[in-house]
């Protein structure tokens, strides 16, 4: 039956404040202090085997004093729905079992006691269990040996939660009497050698902290903050989760930790604080809580107070609290993701719920009290009809309720399940049932005193129970591999309901969604923003500031040959290979390319038709000269032999630079350096075998001539030169041959290239054409004092000098240049030294024989010889009176200007020094000169 009353704002809030007064004292008195201990039971029901229940349906101890003087059990505030529900659902589990074929006839009993979320109160509690059996006093017997001990109860479901659980599973340990809890999740609780005795059919927070952090880190959340309770439960929560959440790169950026009673005076000033950090952490917008329900009630309320909007992850244990869902503003929180444990069917429960109002209440105080409770609330709206049953009330006023009509709400209680406890409990009390089953096989447990608690604890680890037509059973430490359902709070036609988004596995590790559109709700949940830095792009990485979490730091560039192709890389990958490149900030890594001085690259065309242009001009070198055969020009450049040798080796030397151009290739690499260093030292020694000649025609020092006619042995000299090039060579090629290698230097590039095999022998090859030159350049600059119109040592000197110029620049331009363009260096060197020598040793005479032909006739060169001759013979004559007059003891010296008179009557010259007599001597006859020019031209 519903009760609507409609009243102002007023007079609704002075009728809740009075309700909630009324509401503490019925859980007072209905939890008043036990006179005898059968008064300390909330629920019971005769057995044959009983089994204990311990559940905390009051959430808080009273205490009227700061310290307890004397050791006297306290009254219990603050009825919890939920936690009612659980007890129902282990008593219509019984019920259940009694009324099945599953123990044959054996019927189970049981003692339900209410923990008021307390360890003192839930010891007392169990300490009950452990007296002996059909002991009046409940005398618990000090043994040193247990096992043939029979206690009140076989075995235990419960407790609510961990830390009390933890606390009652060692004083059970005492005896072996199982405990099958079904809510509590701790960690710690699957140690078998602390808890021999605890089973629970849920599973552990390992699984829960794991799924949370696996969820952060897939919402793309790495800077959070956790709040919970300081007992051992909320401790070692966050302990779990803060090693789960640093193998998932994610940062706590704050830890809140609340006091685990209400009773605290303490507790409001620290709710205060917690949420004031949340406030100030403008980064941190996702908030994991490990906490109880009330707690959770109390931290909301203040944080609808100051408009925080976050989204919560919820643990198990409030996760489906209705109460908090159905909160005023509720919505104005933010986003509530929680995770619950697996619920199966609980439809038989809900059944069992509707004619609750007609089971008796005698033995079942907390129904009663519960009932009472309705009577006074059910007039108010939803939420504060459940304030009313379950807020903590004053013990200072009181009224009396007698007089109150009962009414009952078949609604509420349905409203307020929460199907994944209310299904592990009934769950847990199979699993007691069943072990007792393999305990009655061949027994008569109408006994109690058939089997021992040890023995059913023996056989529990073997149970196997079908739920949902899947066999689950315990695990080694006790644990029940149950999924968890991934719950979302939405707003539905101006409500918040609690939706299933996902089931997580927890033997695999995964989030499975039902449709696309439970993963919509999922993937909507990346779009807040909780990072302590901006996400790093692929093509960046994280550099670690000076903060001490790893979550924070700065967003860097990959450098070269590195890569990144994934958000909030660590470091970045260096590509695997050399053959693969990545620039600055890149997401992949590119094959680089070959490169190479190619055929149709503009610089090598440009170079190719410079050396083309050379092999013309050496053609139409060739071809003027063979016209001009019999000319003293032709003559005098060493005939025609020497000039197609010398011409010959141009012509080698432009074809290397044709091996200096595309793929290099083993044989280009062989070919190219030799073809030029031989051709190269040819072209020189020929040229050297001139300036000897040239040298040797005009020289007029006798001492000089003697030593050049005996030097002067043109093929053998260009023999023994070239020859040691090609020795050169060929040990170079022998020993250390040029190969063709893979340069990486440039970024992004393959440079294929020749490797000279030796720098030594390079150097030593270039040196020694280097050495010919210059000793050539000797020679001709010794000589270059020649006829104007026979001016060709002159030329050769300008050509040497080209050449050293051009490979001096060459050698750091070579040592400093990388890339295809390399060998594009040494083309430029080479032609430029090549065109030197060849313009400078055939244009001039090409430019005679073409422009000057008068002067390339017999009768010209015989003049001019003689003319050159006849200077150089004054000039001797001179240098030996000078030395005459030295020797004779005279003090005269010959200055200003001498004159030489021909006489030709008697044939002699005649000088005049001046403040000297004149000196005749025959010096030099008429003919001598002829003589002397016949045998210039005959030698040149």
């Amino acid at each position: 039956m519903d009760l609507k009353l409609v009243v102002n704002k007023r007079t609704r809030n002075m009728a809740i404040f009075s309700f909630l007064i009324v509401c503490f004292v019925i859980s007072a008195d209905i939890a008043s202090s036990c006179q005898n201990t059968d008064d300390f039971v909330g629920a019971s029901s005769p057995g044959d085997i009983v089994i204990g229940g311990l559940f905390a349906v009051h959430n808080e101890m009273l205490h009227p004093e700061e310290h307890p003087i004397k050791p006297v059990i306290q009254n219990c505030a603050g009825f919890e729905i939920q936690v009612f529900l659980q007890t129902l659902a282990m008593i219509h589990a019984i019920e259940m079992i009694n009324n099945s074929t599953l123990l044959s006839g054996v019927t189970l009993g049981y003692e339900i006691y209410d923990t008021c979320a307390e360890v003192t109160k839930a010891m007392a509690s169990t300490l009950r269990f452990l007296s002996k059996f059909n002991s009046s006093k409940d005398i618990v017997e000090f043994k040193c040996n247990y096992s043939d001990y029979i206690p009140r109860i076989k075995a235990v479901t419960g407790a609510s939660y961990s830390e009390v659980s933890m606390a009652v599973s060692r004083l059970l340990a005492l005896q072996l009497i199982p405990q099958v809890s079904p809510a509590s999740s701790a960690e710690i609780l699957s140690d078998k050698i602390r808890f021999p005795s605890f089973f629970r059919t849920i599973p552990s927070d390992f699984h829960q902290t794991r799924a949370m952090a696996h969820l952060i880190c897939e919402s793309g959340w790495n800077w959070i903050g956790v709040i919970a309770t300081d007992d051992d439960n909320g401790r070692f929560a966050l302990e779990s989760f803060g090693v789960q959440a640093m193998s998932n790169n994610v940062c706590i950026a704050f830890k809140e930790l609340l006091p685990a009673y209400l009773s605290d005076k303490t507790f409001h000033t620290k709710v205060d604080h917690a949420v004031e950090k949340i406030v100030k952490e403008t980064r941190v917008n996702v908030i994991v809580v490990f906490m109880r329900q009330f707690h959770v009630l109390k931290l909301f309320k203040k944080a609808i107070e100051r408009n925080v909007n976050k989204i919560w992850i919820a643990s198990d244990n409030w996760s489906t609290a209705v109460k908090i869902s159905t909160m005023p503003n509720i919505r104005q929180l933010g986003t509530v993701v929680g995770f619950g444990f697996k619920s199966g069917d609980i439809s038989t429960f809900q059944d069992f719920l509707k004619n609750l109002h007609e089971k008796p209440t005698e033995n079942n105080k907390f129904l009663g009290e519960y009932i009472m409770l309705l009577s006074v609330c059910a007039h108010l709206e939803y939420y504060d009809f459940q304030m009313c049953i379950s807020n903590q009330s004053q013990d200072d006023l009181m009224q009396n309720v007698e007089n109150k009509q009962h009414i009952w709400r078949d609604d509420f209680l349905n409203a307020n399940i929460e199907p994944g406890f209310i299904h592990s409990t009934i769950l847990a009390v199979y699993a007691i049932a069943h072990a007792i089953k393999g305990q009655c096989k061949d027994r008569n447990c109408k006994d109690p005193s058939a089997f021992t608690p040890w023995e059913l604890l023996e056989e529990l680890k073997k149970v196997r129970v079908i739920d949902d037509d899947k066999e689950i059973k315990f695990d080694s430490k006790g644990d029940m591999r149950t999924s968890y359902d991934v719950l979302l709070w939405k707003e539905i036609d101006g409500r918040m309901e609690i939706t299933t988004m996902a089931e997580y596995d927890t033997e695999k590790g995964d989030f499975i969604f039902e449709d696309d559109e439970k993963k919509k709700e999922f993937l909507n949940l990346k779009k807040v923003q909780s990072t302590c830095s901006q996400h790093c792009r692929p093509g960046q990485m994280k550099k670690v500031t000076e903060s001490p979490h790893t979550c924070c730091y700065e967003c860097v560039y990959c450098p070269e040959n590195h890569y990144s192709n994934q958000t909030d890389m660590d470091y970045c990958y260096r590509c695997h290979n050399k053959t693969y490149w990545a620039p600055v900030n890149s997401t992949t890594c590119y094959r680089k390319t070959i490169q190479f001085l190619s055929w149709t690259d503009w610089f090598a065309i440009f170079l190719l038709l410079l050396s083309s242009f050379g092999v013309v001009l050496i053609f139409s070198i060739s071809v003027i000269f063979t016209k001009n055969l019999n000319t003293p020009v032709v003559k005098a450049s060493g005939g025609l032999t020497v000039c197609y040798v010398i011409l010959l080796s141009h012509f080698c030397i432009f074809l290397s630079t044709v091996f200096f151009i595309g793929e290099p290739t083993e044989l280009k690499c062989k070919t190219r350096q030799s073809l030029f260093g031989i051709s190269f030292a040819l072209c020189v020694s020929c040229i050297l075998i001139k300036s000897l000649k040239i040298l040797l025609a005009f020289s007029f020092d006798p001492k000089l001539q003697n030593v050049l006619k005996c030097a002067y042995k043109p093929i053998p000299i260009v023999v023994t030169c070239t020859g040691i090039q090609v020795i050169i060579c060929t040990c170079w090629l022998v020993f250390r041959t040029p190969f063709v290698m893979q340069n990486f230097s440039v970024p992004g590039s393959i440079i294929l290239e020749c490797n000279e095999g030796s720098v030594v022998a390079f150097g030593i090859m270039l040196g020694y054409i280097a050495a010919l030159a210059f000793i050539c350049f000797i020679f001709a600059f010794k000589g270059r004092k020649l006829p104007e119109n026979y001016n060709e040592a002159k030329f050769i000197t300008f050509g040497m000098l080209i050449y050293f110029i051009a490979w001096i620049v060459f050698i750091p331009v070579y040592a400093t240049t990388f890339g295809k363009y390399l060998p594009a260096v040494e083309i430029i060197v080479v032609l430029i030294s090549n065109y030197g020598i060849l313009c400078c040793t055939f244009l001039p005479k090409c430019y005679i024989i073409i422009y000057k032909q008068e002067t390339n006739t017999k009768s010209a060169f015989l003049k001019m010889i003689y003319t050159y001759s006849s200077k150089s013979a004054g000039s001797i004559s001179v240098s030996q009176i000078s030395l005459d007059s030295k020797s004779s003891g005279s003090q005269a010296t010959v200055s200003g200007s001498c004159k030489a008179e021909k006489n030709s009557s008697n044939g002699n010259c005649h000088f005049q020094v001046p403040g000297q007599k004149q000196i005749k001597e025959k010096i030099l006859p008429k003919n001598a000169v002829r003589c002397v020019s016949r045998k210039r031209l005959s030698s040149i």
